[in-house]
């Protein structure tokens, strides 16, 4: 499909200002909706890409700026500060991310009973954060989340009828067999729907082509194979979750 809209869209949490973006294949009113939380980078190529892909299948796509003024980085080692930074007050940041889902439901666009949260890497993280807090979505993708930024062992107290899927790394060093473990007892305590895709020898960040040549290959690297898999698997869970998306 042909994106027709494409619009900034800003709104504050904790007083800062962000600035987000709707995009759109036609200005059917109250479509069903992804919003799409960045990884560690920002809000730039990577995430801005995967938002035009969402919104070229048909959806309404609400890509959210959790950095705040569209910040994106490009050295790696100042990713580490920032996302300790955010995660270090874990009020601020699910702020953050329910300021986004609040601003997305205020667009005409959007239908704000049919939303799934995709995020990557700390986005994914973000977005199993948000939904085991009670963010009112339908469901949550969470593509090689950062689980080792979950808070260990908190209850999960998520909307009623929650899906879920998570697509991750075997050999992912920020999703480990024991973090995904913890994940899954927890949902299940709390009799969410999940499904869980691993890919074999596939390490962190496998669906970003920017790092195709990575400078550390054993903790993040991308695996087309794997990032093929996971779009096919997404694209599934969208249609069965928040199905209406036509052409």
């Amino acid at each position: 499909m042909t994106i027709e809209i494409v619009r900034d869209v800003e709104y504050t949490s904790g007083g800062i200002r962000m600035r987000g973006m709707l995009l759109a294949a036609s200005a059917r009113q109250e479509a069903p909706t992804v919003v799409l939380i960045h990884d560690a980078f920002g809000l730039g190529g990577f995430s801005l890409a995967e938002a035009e892909r969402y919104a070229g299948l048909g959806y309404t796509v609400f890509a959210a700026d959790v950095w705040g003024d569209r910040a994106t980085e490009t050295d790696s080692s100042a990713i580490g500060p920032r996302i300790g930074a955010v995660v270090g007050d874990r009020d601020a940041w699910i702020a953050r991310i329910a300021a986004a889902h609040d601003t997305a439901r205020a667009q005409p666009e959007v239908d704000p009973e049919r939303i799934v949260t995709v995020g990557y890497c700390f986005g994914g993280a973000s977005a199993l954060e948000f939904a085991r807090t009670g963010g009112r979505v339908r469901g949550v993708v969470a593509i090689h989340p950062g689980l080792d930024l979950l808070d260990p062992g908190a209850v999960w107290t998520p909307a009623p009828g929650l899906n879920v899927l998570v697509s991750a790394g075997a050999i992912d060093p920020m999703a480990t067999p024991e973090q995904r473990a913890s994940l899954q007892a927890g949902m299940d305590a709390a009799e969410v729907e999940w499904e869980l895709d691993l890919y074999s020898g596939t390490t962190h960040a496998f669906t970003n082509p920017h790092l195709t040549d990575s400078p550390h290959p054993d903790l993040f690297a991308y695996e087309p194979r794997s990032a093929a898999r996971s779009q096919r698997a997404t694209t599934h869970f969208l249609v069965e979750i928040i199905p209406g998306v036509t052409g």
